[in-house]
Order: structure tokens, then sequence, then C-alpha cells
């Protein structure tokens, strides 16, 4: 038994650890499309949509990507874009 676990933790990969950092925006309506799209291409993984008087967008990202993220999408939502929480 123990043979075949050392050997399979000889045969294990490794993965690194990526630090991730959750943020929430806000966006009317219009840019939902716009924002989700941004969202993919960034490889940012979508938490939670909610929809009330704009859509409330929670999502993460890696850390190392978060301020280039952030930048892009204040860019590309042309100041509509709302951060409700501390960056």
């Amino acid at each position: 038994m123990r043979a075949y676990t050392d050997s399979a933790l000889e045969q294990a990969v490794r993965l690194p650890l990526i630090r991730q950092r959750q943020l929430q925006c806000l966006v009317p309506y219009p840019l939902e499309g716009r924002l989700r799209r941004l969202l993919q291409a960034a490889d940012a993984q979508l938490l939670a949509v909610e929809h009330g008087t704009a859509v409330l967008f929670s999502f993460s990202i890696a850390e190392s990507q978060c301020a280039a993220l952030v930048a892009s999408l204040n860019e590309a939502c042309h100041g509509q874009l709302q951060w409700p929480d501390c960056r």
C-alpha cells in the first residue's frame, strides 16, 4: 500500500496557488453584455449577477491581473461603471 501511495504522489502534478481577488461592480443594463464579454476575455470567474436598478456583478480574478482589469473595465464602460466595494 505504501509503495502504491508513494508512486501516486511522485506522479502527481503540482499546481501553483494563485491568489484571487473578489470584486463587485455596478453597471447600467445596456453595458451588461459588454462587461460579461470583458470578464470572460480576462479569464475572470463570474460569481454572481444581480439585476436591480442596475446590474451588480460579483467576480474574482487573479490578484496579479486585478489592476489591469479594473483599468480596462473603467475605460471600456466610459465612466459608467461603479465600484461599490473598496478596491
